[in-house]
């Protein structure tokens, strides 16, 4: 459905010039309910739409070479609100802000210029750093990686300065340069100081492309062009962005109903879609687009490290060779899905980790479908005739894949229940209250595509983020400060190749598969390649809103010919 024009230098000479005006509508599964970065409990949220980044992906690299559809490493960054960076010794990092930005025209900040005491009142209110803020916000004293920083100074109005404790330059590419979070935006000082916080939606103020003009709590946002906005498209450097005049985002938990949404030509774009989903959408409605996009994480089966039967490693290898997994590929997945296990790093982080075809064969049968030496293992461990057991579920992930593994386990003698939570109950009871004592299903925790630190504080002893398993292992313990030591690149991937061993080897959590979802796009919008397909949907509003959608425009033309 894209036009081709005459090619030129640059590949995107390829493509279609960009258009102003219309409107783009995105769909998200969870309500807003946060609106400062300083409330970061895994809340969603949509102020990345007008607070910015210091970086962002590089627009103008070709999707052959990287597509951003998984969290982007630091290579494939550049600035943004810095214009550039430099590693002035070991430890130290300095950015140099771009000149003439402002902040939107709205009280109280009324269109002043974005500074360098803008980037360090951020740092320092998340961190407790300094103007007046001498602890960290509370989720923030929970995040590993910024507990490095020690400083953030000001050298003059567009320079900033960062010192850490540590002098390892991946490290501090990945939490600065690299880090995806949302809480990396950029809040305005007077806003802060005049109401006391941003957490309330009329407070919306920022330097991004886009206004927060209404909000209907569980129903809609509504975002406007911001026409003061600084950005030009790196792609045409005459272009001032944002290309479309409107930007909302329609919160729709039910998928059959965001679904005859995007038939009816109502949504531009849905994340997240499943196979079965996509494979619907297409004898309906086969004009609409479809992007398959690498999932950010493989479904697991999470079982408690540090509760009976669990805490025995026999039974979690047990439950992991009592599965079938080639068959699920091939039966479930209809062969669109890789039948491979993952361990602690996802196979699409090119580069990193140990990805299946790497792993030792002693290990490889550990994860083989093997009923027969799954029953012997738990009768080793005392569970001769197997045990009755539960899963908590989240209702908001692929829940038809719970009872296959059911029947799995019932043929090794475990009976197990599932017990189904919506996805707010879930993250209280499971992620942040720990009140499950059995096993868990919902975001998985083994092949991931964060940032290779962040992989290595997953499963750390009394990590509060993220080690809802509870897995209490000294010799994983030890990988973080060991990569913390690293003085290279090459000397992280080695400690995180030897984490992935052992996370593999210990059977922390038991893998499932990496099935792909689909990004669905209307053929009228141009830009999209999936890049929020990872971040979308039931995570909550695309972290990235900032700087992509700026981005999109729409093919009015070709809307109208298609009847909407």
């Amino acid at each position: 459905m894209v036009k081709k024009v005459t090619t030129g230098k640059n590949w995107w000479d390829n493509l279609t010039k960009p258009q102003y005006g219309g409107e783009m509508t995105f769909r998200t599964t969870k309500n807003m309910v946060n609106w400062d970065p300083y409330f970061a409990e895994l809340l969603p949220q949509i102020y990345t739409a007008w607070m910015e980044k210091l970086t962002a992906e590089d627009w103008t690299l070709n999707p052959a070479d990287f597509d951003y559809k998984i969290v982007t490493p630091s290579e494939f960054m550049k600035g943004h609100l810095a214009e550039h960076w430099e590693l002035m010794e070991p430890g130290t990092i300095v950015l140099h802000l771009h000149k003439g930005i402002h902040w939107q025209d709205i009280p109280p900040v009324n269109g002043r210029e974005f500074t360098a005491d803008d980037v360090a009142y951020h740092f320092h209110r998340l961190y407790g750093l300094g103007s007046g803020f001498t602890e960290p916000a509370p989720f923030h004293a929970k995040v590993t990686m910024f507990r490095e920083l020690i400083s953030v100074t000001t050298a003059d109005k567009y320079t900033v300065v960062f010192k850490w404790r540590t002098f390892n330059p991946e490290f501090i590419a990945e939490t600065l340069i690299a880090h995806y979070s949302p809480t990396s935006c950029i809040e305005a000082r007077e806003a802060v100081e005049e109401w006391g916080d941003l957490n309330d939606w009329h407070h919306a103020i920022g330097t991004g492309p886009f206004i927060l003009q209404d909000f209907v709590s569980g129903n809609s946002a509504i975002m406007i062009k911001n026409p003061s906005y600084w950005g030009f498209d790196e792609r045409y450097p005459q272009n001032k962005l944002p290309y479309v005049d409107k930007f909302k985002i329609m919160v729709i938990p039910d998928d059959d109903a965001a679904l005859a949404a995007m038939r009816d030509g109502k949504i531009d774009i849905i994340d997240e879609v499943s196979m079965k989903q996509a494979q619907s959408m297409a004898k309906t409605n086969p004009e609409i687009l479809q992007i398959p996009v690498p999932s950010g994480v493989t479904n697991t089966i999470d079982p408690r490290n540090d509760k009976p039967p669990f805490n025995d490693i026999r039974v979690r290898k047990a439950l992991q060779m009592a599965i079938d997994l080639p068959s699920i590929a091939k039966i479930f997945y209809h062969g669109t899905v890789d039948p491979y296990p993952s361990s602690l790093t996802s196979m699409y982080l090119k580069g990193w980790g140990l990805p299946y075809g790497e792993w030792q064969q002693d290990l490889k049968d550990e994860y083989a479908y093997n009923p027969t030496a799954a029953k012997q293992l738990l009768a080793d461990a005392g569970y001769p005739k197997g045990f009755k057991t539960n899963i908590v579920a989240d209702a908001m992930w692929d829940l038809d894949i719970l009872p296959v593994i059911k029947s799995y386990f019932a043929d090794v003698g475990i009976d197990m229940e599932i017990r189904i939570l919506d996805a707010a109950a879930w993250n209280d009871f499971v992620r942040l209250g720990r009140k499950h004592d059995q096993l868990a299903y919902g975001a998985g925790t083994l092949g991931r595509t964060h940032v290779p630190f962040m992989q290595l504080h997953r499963f750390q002893t009394g990590d509060l983020i993220s080690n809802s398993l509870m897995v209490s292992d000294p010799v994983f313990d030890a990988f973080y400060p060991q990569a913390m030591a690293a003085t290279s690149t090459e000397g992280v991937k080695q400690v995180l190749k030897a984490a992935n061993e052992r996370v593999a080897r210990q059977h922390y959590a038991i893998s499932l598969l990496s099935p792909k979802t689909f990004s669905l796009c209307q053929p009228w919008v141009n830009g999209y390649n999936g890049q929020f397909g990872a971040t979308c949907g039931h995570m909550g509003s695309p972290q990235r809103l900032f700087f992509f959608p700026a981005r999109f425009w729409i093919d009015q033309d070709l809307k109208k010919r298609l009847g909407h």
